[in-house]
């Protein structure tokens, strides 16, 4: 079974700038593509899900002074409720998803991803439901608690299910050069020059923005997966990944 992971960045599916704020127009258009792309290809998907302006805000508050239960609650509950608008859209494109949520599947070391319950994922691509990640608050056993982004959980999968194609679908073509211009290639060795021209994020965001996202997807080439960065804000992009198109930035390890 070949295994596709898709990653909606919160940028795409919320108003960052404002609280608890969703794109209800774009999940819909998403979904759609999704769908199609579903009834054409035997691939089994896993989508993960950002924050946005779900979590991001409430973890902000309570991360300064350190995580206790009503700070884990609030955050949770509020990347829960944009992880349903996710999931109520793919149910009305016709798509079989079921949410996992992290805080109840993951468990972190000093934010360090350590234990992950996959059983559960796989059986869901076994029987040919799409699993719904996101990123969320999870128990560590050092901090108490801290967030777990999204594209921290995407390489994590990508390894352990042994996926064949990940994609990250941001607001932008892709990682961005000093002229603004997307880049199309980047590996390990010509990271070390354009670094300095990538951005973290202009908004509230816990996770490192997208310097933090092409950090870990590096980590991922390094293991022999490739994954692409790519505009979902875009009408068409999200179908173009997944049938294999060459679009936005690829994250190779050559």
């Amino acid at each position: 079974m070949s295994i596709v992971i898709l990653k909606i960045g919160g940028s795409v599916i919320t108003e960052k700038d404002i609280v608890s704020s969703a794109r209800k127009d774009d999940i819909d258009r998403i979904s759609q593509e999704i769908a199609s792309f579903k009834a054409n290809s035997s691939d089994a998907l896993i989508i993960v899900h950002g924050a946005g302006s779900f979590g991001h805000p409430q973890a902000m508050k309570w991360a300064n002074a350190g995580f206790d239960a009503q700070g884990a609650y609030l955050t949770h509950t509020s990347v829960k409720a944009l992880n349903s608008i996710v999931l109520d859209s793919l149910d009305r494109a016709g798509i079989r998803a079921l949410p996992v949520h992290p805080l109840s599947s993951c468990l972190l070391e000093n934010g360090r991803l350590v234990e992950f319950q996959l059983s559960q994922v796989r059986l869901m691509l076994d029987r040919g439901v799409v699993p719904v990640l996101h990123g969320d608050v999870v128990m560590d056993r050092a901090l108490g608690a801290a967030v777990l982004s999204g594209d921290r959980i995407v390489p994590y999968l990508a390894t352990a299910m042994s996926a064949s194609k990940i994609g990250a679908g941001s607001n932008v073509e892709g990682v961005l050069d000093e002229t603004g211009a997307a880049v199309k290639k980047i590996t390990p060795v010509s990271f070390i020059d354009i670094k300095k021209h990538i951005q973290g994020s202009a908004s509230t965001d816990v996770t490192g923005g997208m310097l933090g996202k092409v950090s870990e997807f590096l980590e991922l080439a390094k293991r022999g997966i490739n994954s692409r960065i790519f505009n979902a804000s875009r009408k068409g992009m999200v179908s173009k990944f997944l049938y294999g198109e060459d679009v936005g930035t690829l994250i190779a390890d050559k």
